[in-house]
C-alpha cells in the first residue's frame, strides 16, 4: 500500500499532478538511466556517511549532556547548546531521507516536530511518568524539546544553570534531559543499523521504475520534504502563507535563534542531494543524482536546461534567505512579507521539481495533497 502524507502544499498544482506522468498504472519509465549506480551513490556516498556523522554528533551532545548535568555551570551550559545545534545540523542532512526503517518508525516525528509542547512537556517532566515511545509525546521531544530545556525553561541563562543545579534526588529535569538524548541516539542508531544489516542492498537492488522502486519512493520523499518541511514547515507556516496570520511562535529554533543555520543546512542538504553529493563538508564524493539523471533524459524547461534551472532556484532562494536575521520569529515579528518572499523562491523549485522534473523522469506522485491544513 502507497503511504498517503497529508501536509500543506501547492493548491494550483493539485489538478496538474493528477495528470498523468507515466505512461502506464505503476509509473514505469521507458529510459535506460543506470538507476542502480545512483541507488549506490545515494547509500554508499549521501545516506549511511550521513546518518553515521549524525549519530556521531548524538553522542557529543550525549556526553556534554553528562557533563552539564553533573557539574552545571555557565560554561558547560554553553558546550552543551553548541553540542545541541551540531547535532541538529547533522539531522537537517538527513531528515529528507524518510525510507525503510526511518518510515518504518516515523523517525522525523520523534525527532523534529516543532513547536514543542512546553506545557505537556513540564508537566510530563514533573510527574516523571512517560513513555517516549507513544505517538502522543512526539512533540514533547526531539530537538525542539531538548532546545526548550537548554534556552527557555527559564528566563536568563543563570536562571536555567542554578535550575539544573537544586540538589534533589531523581532530578526530573536532569533525567528528562538525559533520556531525550538517549532517546534519539536509540532512533538514529536503529535506522542505521537496519541500513548496514541488509537494507543497503534491499534499498540499491530495487532498482527497477516501478511505483514501489527504491527511486521513485526515495524521490517522492524527497519532494515531500521540500514541500512540508523546508518550504511550509521552516518558512511558509510562520509567515502566515497557509492561514493569513503570522505565527512566529512555529519557528524552528525559536528559543535559541538558530532558525536561520538550521534553514541553511536543510536547504543546502537538499540541493547537495539534487546534484549526488554529500552535504557533509568532510565527504565531497560526487555521483550519480538527480541532476544527471536529467542531463540523461535531456529535458528542457523553456529553453533551459531543468537541472541547471533547479540549482538557480536553489541559489535564488538561499540568496533571498541570507537578508534574514539569526532567528526567524524576529523576522517574522518584524517584516513578515520578507519570510514570505523566501517561501515564494522556494514554491518556485515545488513546480520545478514536482512537476517538471517528475514528469521528465516517469514518476508518479505516491502521496496526496491537503492543501491549506
Amino acid at each position: 500500500m502507497k503511504k498517503a502524507h497529508l501536509f500543506f502544499g501547492s493548491i494550483a498544482l493539485v489538478g496538474i499532478l493528477l495528470i498523468g506522468c507515466s505512461d502506464d498504472e505503476g509509473g514505469v519509465a521507458t529510459d535506460n538511466f543506470d538507476r542502480k549506480a545512483m541507488l549506490v551513490n545515494w547509500a554508499d556516498n549521501i545516506i549511511v556517511p550521513g546518518y553515521e556523522s549524525y549519530i556521531s554528533k548524538l553522542e557529543i551532545l550525549n556526553t556534554a549532556a553528562q557533563t552539564f548535568t553533573s557539574s552545571p555551570s555557565s560554561e558547560n551550559l554553553t558546550a552543551l547548546r553548541e553540542a545541541w545545534l551540531n547535532a541538529n545540523l547533522a539531522w537537517q542532512k538527513v531528515g529528507m531521507f524518510e525510507i525503510g526503517k526511518a518510515e518504518a518508525i516515523t523517525l522525523i516525528n520523534f525527532t523534529n516536530i516543532y513547536p514543542t509542547n512546553t506545557s505537556d512537556l513540564i508537566n510530563t517532566i514533573e510527574s516523571g511518568d512517560y513513555d517516549l515511545t507513544s505517538v502522543n509525546k512526539q512533540d514533547e521531544q526531539g530537538f525542539p524539546a531538548i532546545e526548550y530545556l537548554l534556552y527557555g525553561v527559564r528566563e536568563t541563562d543563570q536562571e536555567i544553570v542554578d535550575l539544573y543545579s537544586q540538589e534533589m534526588a531523581n532530578h526530573p529535569y536532569k533525567i528528562f534531559l538525559l533520556d531525550l538524548i538517549e532517546r534519539l541516539e536509540t532512533l538514529a542508531t536503529s535506522v542505521l543499523d537496519d541500513w548496514k544489516n541488509g537494507y543497503r542492498d534491499t534499498f540499491v537492488n530495487n532498482d527497477g521504475s516501478e511505483a514501489t522502486s527504491s527511486v521513485n519512493k526515495l524521490v517522492n520523499d524527497y519532494i515531500f520534504y521540500y514541500e512540508k518541511h523546508l518550504r511550509a514547515g521552516k518558512v511558509g507556516i510562520p509567515s502566515g502563507v497557509f492561514s493569513g496570520s503570522i505565527a512566529p511562535e512555529k519557528v524552528e529554533g525559536y528559543y535559541s535563534g538558530k532558525s536561520k543555520v538550521l534553514f541553511n543546512a536543510s536547504l543546502d542538504a537538499m540541493q547537495a542531494f539534487f546534484n549526488g553529493r554529500s552535504a557533509d563538508s568532510n565527504l565531497t564524493v560526487e555521483g550519480e543524482g538527480l541532476k544527471t539523471y536529467l542531463d540523461f533524459v535531456q529535458d528542457i524547461s523553456e529553453g533551459e536546461d531543468l537541472g541547471t534551472l533547479i540549482n538557480a532556484q536553489f541559489d535564488q532562494a538561499r540568496t533571498e534567505a541570507e537578508t534574514l536575521p539569526d532567528s526567524f520569529s524576529t523576522q517574522v515579528e518584524n517584516d513578515y512579507l520578507k519570510m514570505v518572499q523566501v517561501y515564494e523562491k522556494l514554491q518556485e523549485n515545488v513546480i520545478n521539481m514536482k512537476v517538471d522534473m517528475l514528469q521528465a523522469l516517469n514518476i508518479r506522485v505516491d502521496y496526496v495533497d491537503a492543501d491549506g491544513d
